[in-house]
């Protein structure tokens, strides 16, 4: 292993002025969901020139694409992603608020790093392949709008993952590790109620209130949540309330509600008995309702085989080589933030990697070191497209440190982070942890056979979107 840790760093070493160029450039574009016109031409490029054949617009999505280098079984995928938050523009390395653009978008969640750190791993991997005549294909998957669109779901639908034999990603992080944890799987629904609009207080008799459907759907859930399974959150906001008139009954109003649980199939189950209750609330009221849903993503499921070889990949060709500078960079950030902020990400991460690391998680402020291997019992509090892919094929995530502990997730202070040397290290570590895996996976078809085992212990995937809703892109 320590001969081929070697091999893959020669690889990502000869282009690492590229690959910290190319996230440079993707993260002065910060381009938002279904729009990363100029990010994705850069990394299919890259591919390119790097001998890789490149197919376009995937699953109707003109940003989505796959790179694809050698023939034949297995498969290895790479997951990238590319797009930017809005209103997080921001100078890159700086700790005090800084917008480069006033209110313009910026790369809060690191993408800029984790498309390009993909592609490098799926590189080296192809440089591998070429030099000792390994057979099987590698392909650079690109991912649009995972921020806000989940392209994944589309790409999943509509079979791009079907010929996956094995898949690796990564997410800039505030440690070293494997991710472990499920994630939980999500609905988004938009129930929209129609009525008859009337003065409130001349004629009321005459009205029918969309608003008062919307008040009696959300008691019905909360009623509900006391007969639902205690993993499962609901959760809802008013996206029309009907106008700001009292004196007018109103005609129109629409709740948006987030239906989150271990599983897609108990998410699923559970869209039904919200369905139900908007059903009664609109008899209720003799208003009618129309139902939208609007996204949904499965729980991502961690394959036990890849991880295992992701994290023995990752021990073997190391954590990110953070220098002094680096390290003083990332104090300039973690002292701004608040004491009883930075305890609950120490105590967080303890929860993940072992109790004995939280005294580290509270005095470091980068870290340089790849913690244990955990599965932890508790899921992830949150939902990933990543996980529709987790269900078409076995999928091992890492994480990689890019940015201060405590930096918190989606924020101004992890786009500067991810503009910088900071980030760059973290993205070169991660390639080549994928790298070495996808090698191992290559040259043992045993792996990949354990993986699909497992894998074929899962659940059936089901697309948590109807068959005719389309990615919703501004035309």
């Amino acid at each position: 292993m320590e001969k081929l840790a070697q091999k893959i760093a020669q690889y990502v070493r000869k282009n690492e002025e590229k690959y910290t160029d190319l996230s440079r450039k993707i993260w002065e574009y910060a381009e938002l969901a279904f729009r990363e016109e100029k990010s994705a031409a850069a990394l299919i490029d890259l591919m390119k020139d790097e001998g890789f054949s490149v197919e376009t617009d995937l699953a109707g999505i003109p940003t989505a694409f796959v790179a694809r280098y050698g023939s034949g079984k297995p498969v290895i995928g790479f997951l990238g992603e590319y797009d930017a938050l809005p209103s997080l523009s921001q100078k890159a390395g700086s700790a005090v608020r800084e917008p480069l653009i006033p209110d313009g978008a910026g790369h809060g969640c690191g993408h800029n790093l984790l498309g390009v750190g993909a592609a490098a791993a799926a590189i080296a991997a192809k440089d591998y392949m070429k030099e000792y005549g390994l057979s099987g294909t590698v392909a650079f998957y690109g991912c649009p709008a995972e921020e806000n669109g989940s392209a994944k779901i589309y790409m999943a639908r509509d079979g791009v993952f079907n010929e996956v034999d094995g898949a690796f990603t990564w997410h800039p992080g505030g440690n070293n590790s494997i991710m472990g944890e499920h994630s939980l799987a999500a609905v988004s629904v938009l129930y929209s109620f129609k009525g008859r609009a009337t003065h409130a207080a001349g004629q009321p008799h005459l009205g029918r209130s969309a608003l008062d459907a919307c008040e009696l759907m959300n008691v019905g859930v909360n009623y509900m949540r006391e007969h639902m399974i205690p993993e499962a959150r609901v959760h809802y906001a008013y996206r029309d309330a009907g106008g700001g008139a009292p004196n007018v009954v109103q005609d129109h109003a629409t709740l948006y509600y987030y239906i989150r649980a271990p599983k897609i199939s108990q998410v699923l189950e559970l869209q039904k008995r919200v369905d139900n209750i908007a059903r009664g609330a609109a008899l209720m009221t003799e208003t009618t309702l129309s139902i939208e849903v609007t996204s949904g993503l499965c729980d991502y499921i961690p394959n036990r085989t890849l991880s295992k070889l992701l994290h023995e990949s990752f021990t073997a060709t190391g954590a990110p080589e953070f220098d002094d500078q680096d390290f003083a960079l990332a104090r300039t950030f973690w002292e701004t933030y608040p004491e009883k902020e930075r305890e609950a990400k120490a105590r967080s991460y303890g929860a993940k990697c072992g109790e004995e690391y939280v005294e580290r998680f509270r005095t470091q402020p980068l870290e340089d070191v790849i913690f244990p291997l955990q599965f932890p019992a508790t899921p992830l509090y949150g939902s990933t497209d990543v996980g529709d892919v987790s269900y078409v094929c076995p999928t091992a995530w890492l994480n990689a440190a890019t940015y201060a502990m405590g930096t918190a997730g989606h924020s101004w202070q992890l786009a500067a982070q991810s503009g910088c040397s900071i980030g760059e290290k973290g993205m070169l570590a991660a390639a080549k942890a994928m790298a070495h895996a996808a090698v191992r996976a290559l040259q043992d078809p045993q792996i990949i056979e354990r993986a699909k085992e497992e894998h074929q212990k899962n659940e059936p995937y089901q697309c948590a979107i109807p068959d005719d809703m389309m990615p919703p892109i501004e035309k």
